[in-house]
């Protein structure tokens, strides 16, 4: 089972109808013990940084998703969900991000005529082989909606990169940790790819028992 973080940040009904469409049992939940019990974790959100994680910290959801990173239970941010395992952003100056991974979340910037928020596909290079893109080839489009993105802190974590006004790090994976700036659930075949990567992640990762530590 894939446990899907429920903190009314947006996006929930779409990543639960894609797993559903690829076969994978799911439960919308914001228990810890449901979190915790999971084969997988995914970390969904659209809106604002400081919101988002004044909802967590609200329904005691920080340290159950520290708690699985910790155990090594497969873990996706998508979307709000990637900019929260990062330790700040400047759209909420003063908020601590959850901190799991070190980097912090910029502007976009809107000279040079690009439109603000950024709506809409772009390809994706990639820096370092990522399980997520695995039987992906290069220059892959998904579909972003966003006005802040990743600077990660180490670049040996960032899996795949995209240029919009920035270089944006869009993908990142360190051991059961993953992480997309875009939206899988909405990105046509190669969103539903990486999805059912991740989940053949979930599957290895329960099959080899070690897909949390009690």
């Amino acid at each position: 089972m894939i446990a899907i973080i429920d903190y009314d940040a947006g996006n929930i009904k779409s990543v639960e109808k894609a797993l559903i469409a690829l076969g994978e049992q799911v439960r919308v939940t914001r228990s810890p013990e449901e979190i915790l019990g999971a084969d997988g974790v995914i970390l969904p959100g659209v809106g604002a940084f400081g919101d988002a994680m004044e909802r967590l910290e609200r329904y005691g959801l920080v340290e159950p998703i520290a708690q699985a990173v910790e155990r090594r239970i497969p873990f996706l941010g998508i979307c709000l969900g990637l900019q929260l395992l990062f330790e700040s952003s400047e759209e909420s100056p003063g908020v601590k991000g959850l901190g799991l991974l070190p980097g912090k979340i910029l502007r976009i910037p809107d000279d040079g005529g690009l439109k603000v928020p950024h709506i809409g596909w772009n390809n994706l290079k990639f820096l370092h082989p990522g399980r997520l893109f695995k039987d992906l080839p290069e220059d892959s489009y998904v579909y972003f909606v966003h006005s802040y993105y990743l600077e990660a802190g180490e670049e040996a974590v960032v899996r795949a990169t995209t240029e919009y006004g920035a270089l944006i790090h869009a993908s990142v994976e360190k051991e059961n940790l993953f992480a997309c700036q875009f939206h899988p659930e909405k990105s046509s075949g190669v969103g539903m790819k990486i999805l059912r990567n991740f989940i053949d992640v979930v599957n290895e990762a329960k099959q080899g028992g070690c897909s949390r530590k009690m």
